[in-house]
């Protein structure tokens, strides 16, 4: 029997590639013809940086991280709000009173996908590829922009080496014991905690950042781990090109995982996909293509063309022709396109890099130059025009449905109010000497703000409405565009003065958005660049404390002073609308984790 053309292009494309084979698997229904294969396809608007889980930072390259590779505990995928489940794990860990030593039982049976580095044999999933892969994040030569995250679990003796390591310039021993980070057996992993994290399964659940990787894998690719990722998840990487297509297949040696999930008594939607898909195996499609699209229009009408399976995210420009009045177009419903609207966990912000010379530093003339561009920023109009209604007020850096979040919460931030922003400018020296409208600095030397953007049409309509409110007020910006990976290598340098981006929560913990404050997270988290000792002793007391009462305080003290120094102008939490063909079944968008393509089905009768 010949070999059908489909199969033989991709037994080409993966001996073209050099990887390792893998060939569709094709089921055979009573009537002797393959069924057809499912495709899910949808496109990013953000290019991906790469695909190594201690080396990837940005929300893109995470999603895709996250279907490759998995740690030992996830969220459920309907219960609503989240319930904490194993994944890798057999079960949820075991913990000491104090929440400073931590026992956790990784599953036998769980293997990494198929690859050249392990020469031929079936790589199973071990306690020690959580060592391995947490002590990635500490070594120097990984670079990792997530090391901070890690550090201050400060699991024992872990930080200690990589100081060690940096101070000596001598590489990093991964066979060296540490206290804090041990394989007990072959399946049972110790954790041991210089101070109390009673919230260390959340952070674990982030299967972007803390899923296992095989040595063996890393160091067969070196300075190449990005390009060759290889896990336990329920994809594998296939054609790849860089900033235009990412393809993945389904993992054929993934372990047998069914379907199941915990929805709320309430939740008729949920339950009536539990009873759809209960005892179905995951994943249930068989290849996923993600296009980078930067430019929202042929977004929208590649999804319109049913050319996509899922609009992801629907652009605001579109809002008017898609959801007039909230609710989904006539002709969009007619066509059974399905309609998805959360409030996102995320926020708008824009960052002040606290060591330019223009804008950064505590000095009362700075603070207020930061505070009169908070005031002046006109963002209910950018949440109205640019947004098209799609995003709420933000009145801290604190995302929704997180701890620390207070929807009561009222605070300066919020203000749009260009008369405070001029009494500040007067009070502290930014006046026009010259008259020719600008104000200058307090010394009399030319203020000219500069701000990194993206060259897309979106963002050139949030930039004019920021330039406007500015000028409104004396104040002149100037931008400077590149894509979007490259402002954020400029970011994480601090080699910019001013930048406007968000950031989604990974974790119901809050803890995560007050590290935008957190010093140590200087070049990583904390765009800001900002140091405050008092910010930092908030961060940490909320960091040790039980959820309560208590630590919702120390939150509000630490907003507070936030808002005070202004390294952050938070400007709004988006209103998410993703819409959905009708041969797509079983989406919902999830609230922390990013993974969900396992969990979804295509119908393939209902596709044209």
């Amino acid at each position: 029997m010949s070999t059908p053309i489909p199969t033989r292009r991709l037994l080409l494309q993966g001996l073209l590639a050099g990887g390792s084979l893998l060939l569709p698997t094709l089921a055979y229904p009573a009537n002797g013809a393959p069924e057809p294969e499912k495709v899910l396809r949808y496109a990013f608007k953000v290019a991906e940086t790469g695909f190594d889980p201690a080396k990837v930072s940005d929300m893109y390259s995470r999603i895709i991280v996250q279907h490759l590779f998995e740690g030992l505990f996830t969220y459920d995928y309907l219960a609503r709000p989240f319930k904490l489940k194993p994944l890798t794990a057999a079960a949820l860990p075991e913990h000491s009173a104090d929440y400073k030593t931590w026992t956790i039982r990784v599953q036998p049976g769980i293997y990494f996908a198929a690859d050249p580095a392990f020469k031929g044999q079936r790589r199973e999933l071990t306690a020690q590829d959580f060592v391995y892969s947490f002590k990635r994040f500490a070594d120097p030569l990984t670079n990792s922009p997530t090391w901070d995250g890690l550090e201050e679990l400060h699991m024992l003796g872990l930080n200690e080496y990589r100081a060690e390591v940096e101070k000596n310039q001598k590489p990093f021993n991964y066979d060296k014991p540490l206290d804090g980070l041990r394989a007990l057996d072959r399946y049972t992993l110790q954790l041991k905690l210089a101070e109390p994290r009673p919230r260390l399964p959340q952070t674990l659940a982030d299967g972007s950042l803390f899923g296992a990787v095989a040595r063996e894998v890393i160091e067969a690719y070196g300075d190449k781990s990005n390009e060759h990722p290889v896990g336990t998840g329920p994809f594998v990487l296939g054609d790849w090109r860089r900033s235009s297509l990412i393809e993945l297949r389904r993992n054929t040696a993934y372990r047998e995982r069914y379907y199941d999930a915990e929805p709320n008594a309430d939740d008729a939607e949920g339950h009536a996909l539990l009873a759809r898909f209960k005892g179905r195996r995951l994943p249930m499609v068989d290849r996923v293509e993600v296009a980078i699209i930067e430019e929202n229009q042929p977004r929208w009408l590649s999804f319109l063309n049913g050319q996509f399976d899922l609009l992801y995210t629907l652009p605001e420009d579109f809002t008017n022709q898609a959801i007039p009045g909230g609710k989904l177009a006539p002709n969009l419903a007619k066509s059974g396109i399905q309609f998805y609207r959360v409030v996102a966990s995320d926020v708008l912000f824009t960052v002040f890099n606290m060591e330019d010379p223009v804008v950064g530093g505590f000095e009362p003339a700075r603070i207020a130059l930061r505070r009169a561009i908070s005031l002046a920023t006109n963002a209910p109009r950018e949440m109205q025009i640019a947004r098209r209604g799609q995003a709420i007020s933000a009145q801290s850096i604190l995302l929704p449905h997180t701890s620390g979040y207070d929807p009561l919460f009222k605070s300066e931030n919020g203000d749009f109010d260009p008369d405070r922003a001029r009494a500040l400018l007067d009070l502290y020296g930014y006046v026009d000497r010259d008259g020719d409208g600008w104000r200058e600095q307090p010394d009399g030397s030319p203020l000219l703000l500069e701000s990194l953007t993206t060259p897309d049409n979106f963002q050139r309509q949030v930039d004019e409405i920021w330039r406007k409110s500015l000028a409104s007020v004396g104040l002149r910006v100037k931008f400077k565009p590149a894509q979007w990976p490259e402002n954020l290598k400029s970011l994480r340098a601090g080699k910019f003065q001013i930048w406007s981006l968000g950031s989604s929560a990974s974790s119901p913990d809050g803890q995560d958005a007050l590290g935008f404050y957190y010093s140590p997270r200087i070049g990583g988290q904390n765009y800001a660049r900002f140091k405050l000792p008092a910010m930092d002793t908030l961060y940490e007391q909320a960091n040790g404390m039980a959820d309560g009462p208590e630590r919702d305080a120390v939150y509000r003290e630490a907003k507070r002073l936030g808002v005070a120094y202004a390294p952050y102008k938070a400007r709004g939490h988006r209103l998410i609308t993703d819409l959905a063909q009708p041969w797509l079944i079983g989406y919902r968008r999830p609230e922390f984790a990013l993974d969900w393509w396992q969990y979804v089905d295509i119908d393939s009768s209902k596709r044209p």
